[in-house]
């Protein structure tokens, strides 16, 4: 009998792992609180952003103001150019939101050229600033 008790509890260990071995199985079955093509979508989201926000940048430093200013400065545009895609987001953000709304200013007449040129030499002083701090 004491082999037989023996041998009855070596087959319960043995159940009992395969029993543990199942449960992450059936819990990877389960659904994640945020599928994968939701986490794509958010990232492919977060491109799309960083992207609209260095075109807005750029689009203020190439554009005649912008072009005045780098040559004001003695700046070379490919230098900057590479400093504004090395910023944070969060530096990119403020600063793609301000160029946006010296264009809209500019464009309605609400400033003048050389307002302009002092906010993209703010511009050019902030994208240095921030990439030589990193």
């Amino acid at each position: 009998m004491h082999s037989r008790l023996k041998w009855s509890v070596c087959l319960l260990g043995v159940a009992a792992l395969f029993v543990a071995a199942d449960i992450p199985a059936r819990a990877q079955d389960q659904e994640h609180v945020v599928s994968l093509s939701e986490l794509k979508k958010d990232a492919a989201r977060a491109a799309e952003t960083r992207q609209a926000n260095e075109e807005a940048v750029r689009t203020l430093l190439s554009s005649e103001p912008g072009q005045k200013a780098l040559q004001s400065a003695r700046l070379d545009y490919r230098k900057v150019d590479k400093a504004v895609g090395r910023l944070s987001d969060e530096d990119l953000a403020k600063l793609a939101e301000r160029s946006r709304q010296a264009q809209a200013d500019f464009a309605a007449g609400r400033i003048s050229d050389r307002d302009m040129l002092w906010i993209i030499l703010v511009a050019l002083v902030i994208v240095l600033l921030a990439v030589a701090v990193r």
